[in-house]
């Protein structure tokens, strides 16, 4: 993000060099329009002189994205000996700076560090939010995903299907084959789960033996065939684990929000779980729709 043609032109052909993919800003509003996308970059090379929002405004602004979970590594740029745009930079919430023009050894390391802190933080926050044995989102996580798509369902008129899956007896494989048995089979139910899923639905370990599946975009009768092959893929075949052949079963409530209003999760959750307990009472190994 600079404004200066030269400036920009010299620094583009550095990143080309070293193989990085950027995109060049010129204007500060510009640049606040990009930053908000989901597709954003995750680091910035920002001038202090910026047109239509000056650095310092545009930092702080970059600042506020970190309430979303979203963290953007900021490095400042500002003109080699006004040491008080620098101290306003860090201030304002850069996270480094630069003096110009640029000097291509210290741009790299400055690059380098940010992806580091990146990726650090990338890993921290996958641990926060998996679930350790499963590798799928943990309950909290899954709850707070659900509120989020049941809010976006609404704005966009369409329905999101929910779907609560329970392995049927799994307290009979702890119990006869042991917890480290009982450890493979959650892992490898997990793995059939995730490949069964578009790449926008969402999974996460409610607790215990039981999953919560977001179907986004997803009506009533669409989610029933969705949990129907979910529940034939769990049962299709046995787990192999180290020590056994584990045969499994799984059962499934499903239900869907209403897209006139946003519902409660907690109402959501009443109804699945219901849908759940008359699969469970009509002999495991099924699929039952709240009504």
């Amino acid at each position: 993000m600079e404004d200066s043609a030269a400036e920009k032109h010299c620094i583009g052909n550095y990143l080309k060099e070293w193989n990085l993919e950027f995109q060049e800003i010129g204007n500060g509003r510009d640049a606040w329009d990009l930053l908000q996308r989901p597709d954003a970059p995750d680091l910035v090379l920002l001038d202090w002189q910026l047109p239509g929002l000056d650095g310092i405004e545009l930092c702080r602004k970059i600042r506020t994205l970190g309430i979303r979970g979203t963290y953007v590594y900021a490095v400042a740029l500002a003109t080699m000996g006004h040491k008080d745009d620098l101290l306003s930079a860090m201030e304002a919430g850069a996270d480094d700076y630069l003096s110009k023009p640029v000097d291509p050894s210290e741009l790299k390391a400055r690059i380098m560090a940010g992806k580091r802190i990146l990726d650090l933080q990338q890993s921290l926050r996958f641990a926060a939010t998996r679930d350790f044995l499963t590798k799928l989102l943990n309950r909290a996580e899954i709850l707070a995903a659900l509120e989020r798509e049941l809010a976006r369902s609404q704005r966009e008129n369409k329905p999101a299907a929910i779907i609560l899956a329970d392995l049927d007896q799994f307290k009979d494989v702890n119990d006869s084959l042991g917890h480290e048995t009982g450890d493979a089979v959650l892992r490898e139910v997990a793995q059939r789960l995730r490949s069964d899923l578009r790449t926008y639905d969402l999974a996460g370990r409610y607790e215990g033996e039981q999953f919560l599946l977001v179907l986004p975009n997803c009506d009533l009768a669409a989610a029933g065939r969705r949990a129907n092959e979910i529940r034939s893929l769990i049962s299709r075949d046995a787990i192999i684990t180290a020590s056994t052949s584990v045969p499994v079963t799984m059962s499934l409530g499903v239900t869907v929000s209403n897209r006139q209003a946003t519902p409660a999760v907690e109402d959501l959750l009443q109804e699945v779980d219901s849908a759940l307990y008359r699969a469970k009472k009509n002999g495991r190994n099924c699929v039952q729709v709240f009504s």
